[in-house]
């Protein structure tokens, strides 16, 4: 054998895939432009088109799909994406349904649940409310002291006292303030649990409920 007739033998090789023992297929399609294709390995010209992939026999061993292009591919990992972050927070959900019923078996349950987070915060706001009462009671000498100067300037200690005491009882007003809307906030969120446990209790599927509210109750 000559050495062109060698190496275009070892061409040949090189293009064409070894079996290994494997039976033979055969790659069959047609393309956009009506013209039908056969061959022994996926056809370029069918690439975005089915291919269907024959027994020696000629029977059907299965149907390759299209390749798809890069926008195709992004498109679907995107799909695939969010349908594996909707199934995980599907079974967020069921879990936490689960453990919604488990953790409150009847509404006398969640009731007691419900006043122990609010006597907490009304705890703080008597604590509030009485530091109020108590800067008042300091206020009064400081108040009668400022009577000797009228229309006098204040002695520094005497101002700052004041000053001190003014801005003491803001910030217990203030305080006051974000505690009424805590208990608000609180009574919304055992409201909106409790509708969700009344559906669950009835027997609702854990899971299977629309978001309540935008959290827990904080405890």
């Amino acid at each position: 054998m000559s050495a062109t007739t060698f190496g275009m033998a070892g061409a040949t090789a090189a293009q064409t895939p070894p079996v290994s023992g494997a039976r033979a297929v055969i790659y069959t399609c047609v393309a956009a432009d009506g013209r039908r294709f056969t061959s022994d390995r996926p056809i370029a010209e069918c690439a975005n088109r089915e291919q269907r992939v024959l027994n020696s026999d000629g029977s059907l061993r299965h149907v390759l799909p299209p390749q798809m292009s890069a926008g195709e591919r992004a498109e679907k990992e995107a799909r695939d994406r969010k349908a594996e972050l909707d199934r995980l927070a599907q079974q967020d959900a069921v879990r936490r349904d689960r453990n919604l019923m488990l953790r409150y078996p009847d509404q006398a349950t969640h009731q007691k649940a419900r006043e122990a987070a609010l006597d907490t915060v009304r705890m703080a706001m008597r604590t509030s409310e009485q530091r109020v009462k108590d800067l008042g009671a300091e206020r009064k000498p400081l108040v009668e002291e400022a009577e000797f100067y009228k229309n006098k300037p204040l002695p520094p200690k005497l101002k700052q006292q004041l000053d001190a005491n003014d801005a003491a009882a803001e910030a217990q007003r203030n305080a006051i303030q974000n505690q009424q809307a805590e208990l608000e906030r609180v009574n919304k969120l055992y409201d909106a649990e409790l509708t969700r446990l009344r559906k669950l209790w009835a027997g609702a599927a854990p899971g299977t409920l629309a978001e309540a509210g935008n959290g827990k109750p904080q405890r």
